[in-house]
């Protein structure tokens, strides 16, 4: 887990929020609005392939390395329930090298949604096997994976036991706050499961009803995401890692700019920090 010091040092923002944006744009709009780090899971608006050409990769480490923002993550697309094991294994693999690259302590993947007719368990211990085979390069290159709180996965129990079964400290959970949150679990009740396996958060707002499948998402602090309540359990943790404001504009188009959502979401997000000591 990467620690920082101070708590204006430890904000990020996933591109994820900004896909008409440029990554020169990205670089301008992190110092503008008060970020101190990036979080990749578009680059020029695009989702970032496994085999992203090496002109294209020295380009994103020559910008962003220039600007000293640095890249707090790289986010695939691996949803490793029903994945294919050799598939998953080079997917992994290329995502570290891309991490190693760009200078980033983290990959993240999905656990996916289960697949039909097979034993919970079974899935659980097929979807371990590609991030035991991986763990050992990831820990030498000290890049961490972390199974993000989502899909079938969105409660932190079923990634606590996917953790379970993979013995390496380089594997583990990047909790999501709604979606924990979406499925009636409290901030106590994650930093208990997850444990020592916590390696970074993503940030956002949403309202709608325990359990319900989607959540509507607003701008922080106008939901039902207890975002203090979180920072609370995070400090208690002991939690020293990147928060990012995960703001979906890119699968919901519907919600505000950037311009507008990624000020408010820094300006909340300080506010908040300072109250809480984390």
């Amino acid at each position: 887990m990467t620690t920082r010091t101070g708590t204006e040092s430890r904000l990020a923002f996933s591109t994820l929020a900004c896909p008409g944006w440029s990554l020169e744009r990205v670089v301008e709009a992190a110092g503008q609005y008060g970020y101190h780090g990036v979080e990749l899971r578009l680059i020029d608006g695009e989702t970032i392939a496994p085999d992203i050409d090496r002109a294209e990769r020295r380009r994103v480490r020559t910008l962003l390395h220039g600007a000293r923002l640095p890249v707090v993550a790289v986010d695939t697309s691996i949803r490793l329930a029903g994945a294919e094991p050799d598939q998953a294994v080079a997917d992994l693999r290329a995502f570290l090298d891309l991490a190693a690259e760009w200078e980033s302590p983290l990959v993240r993947v999905f656990g996916g949604d289960l697949p039909t007719g097979q034993a919970h368990d079974a899935a659980l211990d097929a979807m371990a096997v590609p991030l035991a085979a991986v763990a050992p390069e990831a820990e030498r290159r000290g890049i961490a994976i972390g199974v993000e709180t989502h899909d079938a996965f969105s409660s932190a129990r079923p990634v606590a036991a996917l953790l379970s079964r993979v013995d390496s400290p380089a594997v583990g959970a990047l909790w999501d706050v709604l979606h924990t949150c979406r499925m009636g679990e409290t901030p106590e009740e994650v930093t208990d499961l997850l444990g020592h396996r916590l390696l970074h958060v993503h940030v956002k707002d949403g309202r709608g009803e325990t359990g319900a499948a989607v959540w509507e998402l607003v701008p922080l602090g106008e939901g039902d995401v207890p975002m203090a309540a979180i920072l609370q359990a995070l400090r208690a943790h002991g939690y020293g890692g990147w928060l990012t404001v995960e703001w979906e504009k890119k699968w919901h188009p519907e919600i505000a700019e950037p311009e507008v959502a990624l000020p408010q979401h820094a300006a909340a997000m300080t506010s908040l920090l300072a109250g809480s000591a984390i």
